[in-house]
């Protein structure tokens, strides 16, 4: 009878203990926070407290229009009683409060007045992190204060041998300056160039001269499936693939090649009948306004041939231009790395502080800062800020490289604060999920800095 009586208090003790931990279970979301949650569990029939440390994801900042929502409503509640730049830094903090990007991310950032010459704001300023294309801003003022804001990207087009009758008994040589500008429209006029020595024929080859650089078509560190620019200097519309075009065009001009087109060095007393000349300012331009990896990888390898100076420049030459500028600014380039000119390499690595060191070099220098403020997008104006920014005081006033690659979302630039001050700033984000988050986060310091 004891026996009895005790097996049903154990079957009622654990029904019941089930039934408080069943409970438990369904109402702990309910008194779940950000910090922690509690959940029940059952062992030996009493319910055990077990803590479960839990991790938020900034999923608003995914569907969020950075350009047209929610960029400013993160500083509105910072005291603007308090004096410049106590209350851009209030701002900024409650930024920081207020987003939880950081759970599953970091962050490398430096805010610099110019105007007054000091800090403003860093945190981890000196980890090393991929830069994406804001690095074609250092390899851009690294041009500009190597070659000048003067300096031309030059394709030659020349013939050796001699003219008899109606034909060339020579050959055609196309030297390549890695002008990414290159169109079929400059086919075409390559070709009513060698039309208008007045021949039908040539008699020899069309030898393309690419001793601007080495043979790598690829950079160091790229993705094979990305949307990578071929490294050539002879590119046109964006292909490797200037000597069949250009045999296309002669032959539908009427000009018969008797011989084939091969690489071949252009001799110095070659005749010269075609010269095409760019800027570099009009790449520039396009490399910084739209962050065209083509245009800022010729640029870089314009650095690397120190001007045109050094044949077959390599990327190692271009990343030896850009240290030896490192190393002006006081620092250390091996704490660094720089692997192609355009950031899509997954082997560069620089820190925020590098870049808005190289931001401060520019602005101190009248004939770099002037090119490549111009250059630069404007915060829902143009570029690739365009869509970001719309409102707010960072609209027309943010003028900043961007970057974006997987896992990196980053902005670097310059902006005008509301006492007058000039500042300059890099933000890398890194180990981002979505890029939205990042370019929502930037926007965010923006409008924080500008007010």
């Amino acid at each position: 009878m004891v026996l009895l009586q005790r097996i049903r208090m154990k079957r009622k003790k654990i029904f019941y203990c089930g039934i408080i931990a069943a409970a438990a279970m369904a109402l702990s979301p309910l008194y779940a926070t950000r910090e922690n949650t509690w959940t029940i569990a059952k062992t030996d029939y009493a319910p055990t407290e077990i803590y479960v440390d839990t991790v938020d994801v900034d999923t608003m900042d995914v569907v969020a229009d950075a350009g047209e929502t929610n960029e400013t409503d993160a500083v509105e509640t910072a005291n603007d009683s308090l004096p410049w730049p106590q209350n851009m830094l209030e701002r900024i903090d409650n930024i920081f409060k207020g987003t939880t990007i950081f759970n599953t991310s970091a962050v490398g950032m430096k805010i610099y007045d110019l105007t007054a010459d000091s800090t403003l704001f860093e945190l981890n300023e000196r980890q090393l992190l991929r830069p994406a294309s804001t690095l074609k801003m250092i390899v851009a003022v690294t041009a500009l204060d190597r070659l000048g804001s003067d300096y031309k990207l030059t394709t030659r087009v020349a013939y050796t041998g001699r003219i008899d009758s109606l034909a060339l008994d020579g050959n055609i040589y196309c030297k390549g300056g890695f002008d990414p500008t290159l169109a079929n429209s400059d086919i075409s006029n390559i070709a009513d160039s060698i039309a208008a020595l007045g021949i039908d024929t040539i008699k020899g080859d069309i030898c393309l001269d690419l001793t601007m650089k080495d043979a790598d078509r690829m950079g160091e560190g790229w993705c094979w499936d990305d949307d990578n620019p071929v490294l050539s200097p002879l590119v046109v519309g964006r292909k490797d693939e200037f000597g069949d075009r250009l045999t296309r065009r002669l032959r539908q001009k009427g000009i018969v090649l008797t011989g084939r087109c091969r690489e071949g060095n252009m001799p110095g007393n070659a005749n010269t009948i075609y010269k095409k000349v760019t800027p570099i300012t009009t790449v520039m331009h396009r490399q910084l306004k739209r962050s065209d990896n083509l245009y800022s990888e010729a640029i870089f390898y314009q650095i690397a041939s120190d001007g045109m100076i050094r044949s077959r420049a390599t990327a190692k030459n271009g990343r030896q231009a850009v240290n030896r500028l490192i190393s002006k600014l006081g620092f250390k380039p091996s704490a660094y790395y720089i692997a192609d000119g355009s950031g899509l390499s997954l082997y560069n690595y620089v820190s925020a502080e590098l870049e808005v060191a190289f931001l401060k070099y520019a602005y101190h220098d009248k004939r770099i800062f002037e090119t490549l403020y111009d250059c630069l997008p404007i915060a829902g104006v143009d570029g690739s800020l365009d869509e970001r920014m719309h409102r707010g005081a960072a609209h027309d006033n943010v003028r900043a490289k961007t970057g974006t690659v997987t896992g990196i979302s980053s902005l670097a630039g310059y902006c005008t604060a509301a006492n007058g001050h000039v500042l300059c700033f890099s933000i890398i984000n890194s180990g981002i999920r979505y890029k939205s988050s990042g370019r929502n986060f930037q926007d965010k310091i923006c409008q924080a800095m500008c007010r």
